[in-house]
């Protein structure tokens, strides 16, 4: 079709700028952090903001009550003879703080040249406005595809209500497929489809020894000194200067590479001086990139992310504190499961330090996406088409709880069309998104949507035959 050349696709993104630019200021001005309580209100009008914009833009949309914070369902029509596409983003974000670190007011929009700064710029309401964008004109345009909009806001909590509410909506859900835009490229020059999620396993160890703070003049020594002893515990979990997790059997169930993966990674361009540089990490365990890559999406992890107890305040004071806890967490790969993690690393705190007492947080099983067929296919050529360049297949080194809840519950096929870049800072101080991206990810949505239309109603039979790619619950 004439309209869906490159040239009439940049005239439209080219027209549509200050339109997407205005929608992106007003989203990120609204501070909808999930983990916050006081910012309910906040996650609430985001939903609203973003029910308003799919029908501003020519669909219907309705804000889909869950328990928790909302859910927002667009649908952009064209007829029932025709298959169905669902682009997933999340609409809430991470907390911020001028304090952390940020050069601007993390929820204030700043736009510098073809950049704009603020929480939630890329991750994810950016992609989310880029794919409605590409959806819009492709609708508009006569493709011949209906496109579901699916836009959480609990994303950034672990999706404790999406499951749930999807399930109850099923009917009114139904899908041909799911494509989620919400991963990241390797660099600004290479655009990568994402093909595996990692797991999450989180855990909380606490051991308390005592009531109060004493004296380290007059107990210190026969005393038992908490922060000390889960040092100790943590150093019998994890190698710390080479990553290696020390609990037996943790990677037993680690499915290694394939060989067209660890191809896909050495073309990929990947480069360890970039990566430090993106993350603003002064060094790395291993500098062979190769290694790097496949420690980063193809290895588990056990991570410490904090261990808090005793005395914090400036000088010194010469206690011995009576409790501390250690925050840690695992990310999985496939074929691993949230319920033998669980077992193996509460068995060996046990087995190291009776006392402990270990809290499992909220799982999260990794996830493995099929790599051929037409529309995988599809989105590597939507791509190539906008940007330019043929992607390279990788995995993705995070977790996207909702991921696995869709395809298990609406028995469709999930897929990823990401356009976040290593130096965008997912989760960072001075997290911001670009021009660029936009642009290349509105051609990219129009031009998969064409081609998903085209493709038909294939992937029909796989909303009555859900498959699952790992075993295990979240």
């Amino acid at each position: 079709m004439k309209a869906f050349s490159k040239g009439h696709l940049l005239a439209y993104a080219a027209a549509e700028r200050r339109r997407f630019e205005r929608s992106l200021r007003e989203i990120v001005e609204i501070p909808s952090v999930s983990v916050d309580s006081a910012r309910a209100r906040d996650v609430a009008r985001v939903a609203g903001f973003g029910a308003d914009l799919i029908r501003a833009m020519g669909g219907r949309a309705r804000i889909i009550a869950t328990g928790g914070h909302p859910l927002v369902h667009g649908l952009l029509h064209r007829g029932p003879s025709f298959p169905t596409v669902t682009i997933y983003n999340h609409l809430d974000v991470q907390p911020a703080d001028r304090a952390d670190g940020w050069r601007t007011e993390p929820f204030r929009f700043t736009p510098a040249g073809d950049r704009y700064f603020g929480r939630g710029a890329t991750d994810d309401k950016g992609p989310a406005l880029t794919a409605h964008w590409g959806a819009a004109y492709a609708m508009r345009h006569g493709a011949n595809v209906n496109v579901q909009i699916l836009w959480e806001t609990e994303e950034e909590i672990g999706s404790p209500h999406f499951e749930a509410t999807i399930r109850k909506q099923r009917r009114a859900l139904a899908t041909d497929a799911v494509v989620v835009s919400d991963t990241v490229w390797v660099s600004r020059t290479q655009p990568a489809c994402s093909t595996a999620l990692r797991g999450l396993q989180g855990f909380r160890l606490t051991l308390e020894t005592g009531a109060t703070d004493q004296h380290s003049g007059t107990t210190g020594g026969p005393a038992r000194n908490p922060v000390a002893e889960l040092c100790a515990l943590v150093a019998e979990c994890l190698d710390a200067r080479t990553g290696r997790v020390r609990i037996p059997g943790f990677y037993d169930d680690v499915v290694p590479p394939a060989r067209w993966e660890l191809d896909e990674l050495r073309r990929s361009g990947f480069t360890t001086a970039t990566f430090k540089r993106d993350h603003l990490l002064r060094s790395l365990r291993v500098d062979d990139p190769q290694e790097v890559m496949e420690r980063l999406w193809c290895l588990p992890t056990f991570e410490v992310h904090g261990i808090a107890g005793g005395y914090q305040g400036p000088g010194l004071k010469t206690i011995v504190p009576p409790r501390a806890t250690a925050i840690v967490s695992c990310r999985l790969v496939p074929n691993m499961t949230t319920s033998r993690v669980i077992r193996l690393v509460t068995t060996w705190v046990r087995a190291k330090n009776a006392d402990v007492t270990v809290e499992v947080g909220h799982g999260l099983a990794p996830y493995r996406a099929r790599t051929d067929g037409p529309h995988p296919e599809a989105i590597r050529a939507a791509l190539r088409f906008a940007f330019g360049r043929e992607p390279v297949r990788v995995r993705e080194g995070g977790s996207i709880g909702a991921v696995l809840s869709m395809e298990r519950v609406l028995g469709a096929p999930v897929f990823f069309l990401g356009l976040s870049l290593p130096e965008h800072g997912y989760h960072a101080p001075n997290e911001n998104y670009d021009w660029r991206q936009a642009r290349g990810g509105m051609l990219a949505f129009a031009d998969y949507l064409r081609r998903a239309g085209e493709i038909g109603g294939q992937t029909s039979d796989s909303r009555r035959a859900p498959r699952r790619r790992t075993a295990g619950k979240e």
